[in-house]
């Protein structure tokens, strides 16, 4: 049975935190949805605009082996005020699959909704602060069992071959990575 992500896009979200991880898959024949809050095309932080395939609403009551949450500003900002993603998210975690996030949206997205536990969380430097002591870390990539996250656009390829690696296993993300000519990419925790 296909592996199922669902990646949520808001306006003003990093494009390359989206769409590194959304290719990445989609090439270890893992069954990537793209949602948005609201209407088909989202328009990310440095002014380009992605189509979604559906809306976040189409897809709520549908499970994902992983949801995906690309950060930027104002996006992960936006992505936090959608109660249906947080009740989502919520379940998400409560059900034992798996999160993964990237840049501001460890901190601004999944904090919140105390999503963390005490598990060590990567996130965009400038974002720190709003983590909890116990989460805070220097790591450009933290990868557990069912939570990862990475610190910002630089990380977007580590972030993507590590969501493979969960899904998929080592030996699929290594293939891709030299395939894809990533040499020396982060070893998941």
């Amino acid at each position: 049975m296909a592996k199922t992500v669902l990646t949520v896009l808001a306006e003003g979200f990093e494009e390359i935190e989206a769409i590194a991880p959304i290719d990445v898959l989609r090439r270890a024949d893992v069954d990537v949805t793209v949602a948005s809050l609201e209407g088909l095309m989202v328009k990310g932080a440095r002014g380009i605009s992605v189509q979604a395939d559906m809306t976040l609403a189409e897809v709520a009551g549908r499970t994902f082996d992983l949801i995906v949450i690309p950060g930027g500003m104002p996006g992960a900002a936006n992505l936090a005020a959608s109660a249906l993603l947080g009740d989502m998210l919520k379940k998400q975690r409560a059900e034992g699959r798996a999160i993964a996030a990237i840049c501001a949206a460890p901190a601004v997205v999944l904090h919140p909704l105390g999503l963390l536990g005490d598990e060590k969380t990567s996130c965009h430097p400038a974002f720190r602060r709003r983590l909890d002591e116990i989460n805070c870390t220097e790591e450009r990539l933290c990868a557990g069992e069912k939570l990862i996250t990475a610190a910002g656009p630089g990380v977007a390829m580590d972030f993507a071959l590590a969501l493979v690696e969960l899904l998929k296993g080592k030996r699929k993300a290594d293939e891709l990575a030299k395939a894809m000519l990533v040499e020396g990419r982060c070893c998941a925790n």
